[in-house]
């Protein structure tokens, strides 16, 4: 069985969690909040193939610790779909580094803002070369005359859409300056 890692799985990207389970994966979730992940595996019959890795990413040695168990215990993680906020810069690269132990070849599925550098990321993002890399870029929408973010359905068909078509950059929504909008 395929087994993938869905980072902040039970918030904006629970539709993924949910998606990635249906196509046959097993999906470990990295998630803060344990009611929010008690009622993403109740909306489930697939709940034994879900690994709840219930921590905050902050803390960098229990994040390791945590991913290394799964991978243990699940087998090797081929997709990684990750929502990391800036405030853990360091979680990215322990993630990487604790699946390309395990695996010859796997996908990184990074979700980023809207103001993004996406170019900076990228070159700035230590990966290991057995890491194929796609970015998702997340943007706004308008609706009449007026902007709005995304929905947690968009955000979710999105990042399914990049996995769909193991897009290197997948932008959604639009991304130009929103002030221009307002």
């Amino acid at each position: 069985m395929n087994h993938a890692l869905v980072v902040g799985g039970t918030g904006m990207l629970s539709r993924v969690s949910l998606w990635l389970l249906n196509q046959g994966y097993h999906v470990s979730i990295i998630a803060r909040n344990p009611k929010r992940m008690k009622d993403l595996i109740e909306q489930t019959d697939l709940n034994n193939h879900i690994t709840p890795l219930l921590l905050d990413y902050n803390n960098y040695a229990e994040l390791q610790k945590k991913v290394h168990t799964t991978i243990n215990e699940n087998g090797g993680i081929d997709i990684v779909v990750a929502w990391i906020h800036s405030t853990a810069p360091e979680a990215l690269k322990i993630i990487a580094a604790e699946v390309s132990i395990s695996k010859i070849r796997w996908d990184l599925f990074h979700i980023l803002g809207s103001s993004s550098d996406l170019k900076r990321v990228k070159r700035e993002a230590i990966l290991p070369k057995n890491c194929s890399y796609h970015q998702v870029q997340l943007g706004f929408l308008i609706e009449g005359t007026r902007p709005r973010w995304l929905t947690q359905k968009e955000i979710s068909d999105g990042v399914i859409e990049a996995i769909k078509k193991r897009k290197n950059i997948l932008t959604i929504g639009q991304i130009e300056s929103l002030e221009k909008h307002l």
